[in-house]
């Protein structure tokens, strides 16, 4: 079979919700690589949080999509921390938290800083974030370019925050609700997807030759870029409605079923 881009989700796809790894779905993810296909996670994820899942997985080649689509990085063994960061793409988070802010003062807030963790407004919960969490004042926050933005509320479901964004209005950026109370700001026309099609490009994948499986709403624009996407079972309707298929839940490994055809 002819070498396609597998792109992967992880938490909700790969990972359970409580972060454990399916014996089917790590061996079909292993043997889908084995069989020579490009096996590229495409996360939400920080880089910090993204390379214990690469280390879980045995991925030491190839690449990854951390943070949305907003940073690219090269897996290489022979560099300290076993990748480079290939692309970043970096928005100005000022006017957009600003307004988050000014709707939804109680939430906490976290500015990526890529490698290292986050300068938060107020520390998160122990165990939410991964990485160095910095506490800094609103204005050191908004004082230079980042790849990503992350409010969470501990107390609150997803639907608020669609319900926030509906009410506000936000302008010049990408944004994703999580399935719990996340909300993700990326740069403008930034997803999975587009970071996806560069590395798609980078490896002379023909178009027609790529798979992407996801769960939630930070995935739809990487499903209705592959050739043949799969939404997990139980995802929302307008994930369904993105993809091509539907399989399994993560629980269930659903995504060692959708894989099986490229084994």
């Amino acid at each position: 079979m002819e070498p396609h881009l597998v792109a992967l989700d992880v938490d909700g796809t790969i990972l359970t919700h409580d972060g454990g790894l399916g014996e089917a779905t790590g061996e079909a993810i292993r043997a889908v690589a084995d069989a020579g296909h490009h096996v590229v996670i495409a996360t939400g994820r920080s880089v910090v949080a993204t390379v214990p899942v690469l280390e879980m997985l045995g991925l030491s080649h190839g690449w990854a999509v951390c943070s949305n689509g907003s940073v690219t990085l090269a897996l290489d063994p022979t560099e300290p921390e076993g990748y480079r960061i290939e692309d970043t793409v970096t928005f100005d988070p000022r006017a957009a938290l600003t307004l988050v802010m000014e709707h939804a003062p109680h939430i906490l807030v976290a500015v990526e800083e890529v490698g290292v963790g986050f300068k938060v407004a107020r520390p998160y919960p122990e165990g939410v974030l991964q990485g160095e969490q910095v506490v800094v004042p609103f204005e050191e926050l908004v004082s230079r370019p980042t790849t990503r933005v992350t409010f969470h509320d501990p107390d609150a479901a997803s639907e608020d925050f669609l319900e926030l964004v509906e009410r506000i209005g936000l302008h010049g950026v990408s944004y994703a609700v999580g399935y719990t109370a996340w909300l993700d700001l990326a740069p403008e026309g930034v997803s999975k997807g587009s970071a996806l099609e560069l590395v798609r490009r980078r490896l002379y994948v023909e178009p027609a030759l790529t798979f992407a499986a996801g769960d939630q709403r930070n995935d739809l624009e990487m499903l209705r870029w592959a050739a043949r996407g799969v939404a997990m079972g139980g995802a929302p309707p307008e994930v369904v409605a993105a993809a091509d298929e539907i399989t399994g839940s993560v629980d269930e490994d659903g995504l060692a079923e959708a894989l099986r055809p490229l084994i």
